[in-house]
């Protein structure tokens, strides 16, 4: 019999059924992207033996589970049966619902796709469900055979992102062009539109709907004043990234219309002070760079959170970007057009090269029709394998804390999914708050609740109106999509002296989490002595900012509910609902 060198468990065979069923699963995690922002995907399929009896998947950042939702379908069924799993469950620090899910519904085995690449994640769901006597399978690990090749291989694509940011340290980054069959983005004259077809461009605005970014360079703005939008109501809005070192950008562009997107303009430090100041004024935020390279936006990227970036830049900003290998994908579309021309421009710029045996070439190519065009892709850095590393036993919690020669301790949070997540308002935990009327309404995040407080009270149809919208969104994401969107469109439809209160508000919000989740309160008490920190570094209200320069008043209330739960005599962190929760 073979052995698994890592951990000595025997290997066990993989079926086509089971290849069948992670297939299945890594579909089903796929179908979220674009309707909320970026995160690990998950789905879940509960079979008996090929028949499949329930699925689920997980909607976004925020919302339930794929494996409770499976469950929750599977009722009686799920005793006794097999859960397959493209990714180890791990959707927020410090919520274990999704395994208590699969123990407490008696299923008798687990099929994981891949460990979780978060460290704080990792091999904790699945030494959970060991020891509570639920086999568990890995594939690559106990299950090996060709059966699972393709299985495995879907797993890893559909979350590629997570994969490529924890092993690079910058988002997931896509480069995608139109360009004609002799190789050309433009005319000449550097007119654009169109070089690909209608079905293609309706490809491109899937891809910006399962990015958190897209990036563009001043020529891009200036030559074809783009929007950059996915061309369809509701769904994740990307945010929009100028890339110019002089800032000579064009006084009115479509990017400086705030209303279809968050707009960021990133330039070097000091540049062209008088058209910050307008840009600011339009409500377009100003990131300056000490020194502005592709690889700064990125590693900035990365520290404001996102997963994935798409790439819809001219060949003078994606050769610099792909020499500092911050390019991990590539999307070609190439229409069956001929223009010609010498100085008409290409994709990709200078890099260098002078023999064909310097090319770089791209791995796990793909090839498809769409329309008249063909569309080519491939990853010219490979998916990380993070396996090789990645322990039979479940890693220890990453070390979030600052040495005491570096002064305080610090532990910072930002993303559900980073490590103590849970602190963050988008966390998937819902409120009771009490209402005008004496009631109880039941809010699906801390954000949906908070961002409905905004228009409280107010008398105006639009008003009541997105109450109900935020109230009813599925994921935090499109609950504050919609607040700030009618706050920054019709800013006379807030409450009166929404500024002086919208603290208090916070905290009663956060009291209400705190107290209904006894493991969220352990949570929080047990980071006693040390500095909380929302990581934001752009929200300098209620996040740290980039630099330390923000009020963090989000980490300030949270620091003031541990000190609260640590003063209770009884050491609960249960606190009479009915007293201290209520609307302000």
């Amino acid at each position: 019999m073979a052995f698994c060198i890592k951990n000595l468990m025997p290997l066990v065979t993989c079926s086509s059924v089971d290849s069948g069923h992670m297939l299945r699963a890594a579909e089903l995690a796929d179908k979220s992207a674009g309707y909320t922002a970026p995160h690990p995907n998950a789905g879940c399929v509960i079979a008996r033996g090929s028949k499949v009896v329930a699925e689920g998947f997980l909607y976004g950042q925020g919302t339930r589970a794929a494996e409770i939702k499976a469950v929750e379908q599977a009722k009686e069924l799920a005793k006794g049966s097999t859960a397959y799993v493209n990714l180890e469950p791990g959707d927020c620090h410090g919520d274990d619902s999704s395994v208590n899910a699969l123990i407490q519904a008696g299923v008798s085995k687990v099929v994981v796709g891949l460990r979780h690449p978060l460290k704080h994640f990792r091999g904790k769901a699945i030494k959970a469900l060991r020891d509570a006597r639920i086999e568990v399978n890995v594939l690559g690990e106990d299950l090996q055979n060709r059966n699972i090749q393709e299985a495995l291989r879907a797993c890893q694509l559909v979350n590629a992102p997570l994969l490529y940011r924890e092993a690079c340290r910058i988002p997931f980054s896509v480069l995608k062009y139109a360009m004609t069959l002799d190789g050309k983005i433009a005319a000449s004259t550097g007119h654009a539109a169109w070089v690909s077809s209608k079905t293609s461009r309706k490809r491109v605005f899937e891809a910006r709907s399962r990015s958190d970014a897209i990036v563009v360079g001043g020529n891009t703005v200036r030559c074809d004043n783009p929007r950059l939008t996915t061309r369809r109501e509701g769904g994740h809005l990307p945010a929009r990234i100028v890339m110019s070192r002089s800032l000579k950008l064009p006084e009115d562009a479509n990017l400086w219309d705030i209303s279809a997107g968050h707009t960021i303009v990133v330039t070097q430090h000091g540049a062209n002070r008088t058209f910050q100041q307008r840009l600011a004024r339009k409500g377009v935020e100003v990131v300056e760079f000490d020194m502005l390279t592709p690889k700064a936006v990125m590693e900035y990227c990365y520290d404001r959170g996102f997963l994935c970036v798409l790439w819809e830049c001219g060949g003078s900003l994606s050769a610099p970007a792909i020499e500092s290998a911050v390019i991990h994908k590539v999307i070609a579309f190439i229409a069956p057009k001929i223009i010609g021309g010498v100085t008409a421009p290409g994709p990709v710029g200078d890099l260098g090269m002078v023999e064909m045996t310097q090319a770089l070439n791209l791995s796990d190519v793909s090839f498809e029709q769409i329309g008249p065009d063909m569309l080519i892709s491939g990853y010219l850095h490979p998916i990380p394998d993070l396996m090789p590393i990645i322990p039979a036993m479940e890693a220890s919690a990453p070390e979030l804390m600052l040495s005491a020669s570096d002064g305080p301790n610090i532990i910072s949070f930002y993303k559900a999914w980073n490590a103590y997540g849970a602190f963050s308002n988008f966390s998937p935990h819902p409120i009771k708050m009490i209402s005008k009327r004496g009631d109880y309404v039941t809010w699906k995040s801390v954000e949906h609740y908070y961002q409905a407080q905004k228009f409280e009270g107010v008398q105006d149809f639009l008003a009541q109106e997105c109450i109900e919208r935020i109230k009813s969104a599925e994921s935090p994401e499109e609950a504050a999509r919609i607040g700030r969107t009618l706050e920054r469109q019709r800013p006379e439809l807030v409450r009166d002296k929404w500024e002086s209160v919208k603290i208090d508000v916070m905290y009663r919000a956060l009291k209400c989490k705190f107290s209904m989740y006894p493991h969220l309160s352990s949570l929080l008490v047990s980071t006693a002595g040390s500095i909380l920190v929302e990581a934001s570094p752009h929200d300098l209200f209620w996040g740290g900012g980039q630099e330390g320069e923000g009020l963090n008043h989000l980490g300030r209330l949270l620091m003031r509910i541990r000190a609260e739960l640590l003063e209770d005599d009884s050491g609960s962190s249960r606190i009479n609902l009915s007293t201290r929760s209520s609307i302000v």
